[in-house]
């Protein structure tokens, strides 16, 4: 029916226009920028299927919904889920309007929000972050809203105590910073041969966002239309404390790098690519540090 495609489009236009905020969302309950795009596609997914069998009131509310519950499913998965309901007294007053001090939630890095047990990571992401009302996460989270402001408040105390005593920062180990460095010198002498030649016959790339393709022969033509565009450099760095490629614009040598690439590596050889340069809202909340080479050489 015209009327059902139509809606079905208008979904789909809905899904597009959130999805950066659904991910600064997922990227700060799974503490990573990476991991949170991970959740986002998957949030995605099960929303395309659930379009026409579940009555939607609110797109949004639905939505992030979803994204809550496959939040909760990742970080169950790999064992790092804490408290999921508060111990806090139910009566306390929490003011909806995050002091200025509790506003530096919103700019902490991502792998700061692990410290918080998930219902206090929550909390503090939905109102602080994203600026919804305890109402709005009550609906989101499944929880009461006594709950929700208990988790609010004993996640805001935790993450003033962690910004007051940061960790040591994390750093590339000599062999990854090799690996990248190779890449990142063929890439930038446009040398895609010697860069094909690290990829193993089964590789996978992903542009984020976009397209996925598989195995040496397609994954090959991606090279080629960085060729025809000269908007990059590739130096090695860290992403969320996890080895990657930054990608600066040498029109803009001040600027911070724009987006970056994920490269993996199994006994030599490139076994997956995951370029987030058509995904760059990724960028907007990782924490992103360059290498520093002269320290390894």
């Amino acid at each position: 029916m015209p009327d059902q495609q139509e809606a079905r489009l208008l979904f789909e236009q809905r899904l597009g226009e959130l999805r950066p905020r659904l991910h600064r969302y997922c990227a700060r309950m799974a503490g990573s920028a990476v991991d949170g795009e991970d959740i986002v596609q998957e949030t995605l997914i099960k929303a395309v299927e659930a379009f026409g069998r579940d009555p939607i009131d609110n797109t949004e509310s639905w939505l992030f919904r979803i994204a809550h519950n496959a939040a909760t499913d990742f970080l169950r998965r790999r064992r790092r889920q804490q408290a999921v309901h508060s111990e806090e007294e139910p009566e306390m007053i929490v003011d909806e309007s995050a002091s200025a001090v509790s506003r530096h939630a919103a700019t902490a890095a991502l792998r700061t929000f692990m410290h918080l047990p998930v219902a206090q990571r929550g909390a503090v992401i939905l109102m602080d972050v994203l600026g919804y009302s305890l109402q709005e996460m009550r609906d989101i989270t499944g929880l009461t809203v006594p709950a929700v402001k208990a988790a609010l408040h004993r996640g805001r105390v935790r993450l003033r105590e962690l910004a007051a005593s940061p960790g040591e920062p994390p750093s590339l180990d000599d062999a990854e910073l090799r690996r990248l460095a190779r890449y990142a010198d063929c890439f930038n002498a446009h040398d895609f041969d010697a860069v094909r030649n690290m990829l193993a016959d089964d590789v996978a790339l992903e542009l984020v966002s976009r397209t996925r393709r598989s195995g040496r022969k397609e994954v090959s033509q991606y090279f080629s239309n960085y060729a025809g565009i000269g908007d990059w450099r590739l130096i090695p760095g860290l992403v969320d404390g996890r080895p990657a490629l930054l990608v600066l614009d040498p029109a803009r040598p001040e600027a911070p790098p724009s987006y970056f690439v994920i490269v993996e590596w199994k006994d030599g050889q490139v076994v997956r690519i995951r370029d987030f340069r058509h995904a760059r809202y990724v960028a907007e909340c990782a924490g992103m540090s360059p290498a520093n080479l002269s320290e390894k050489t």
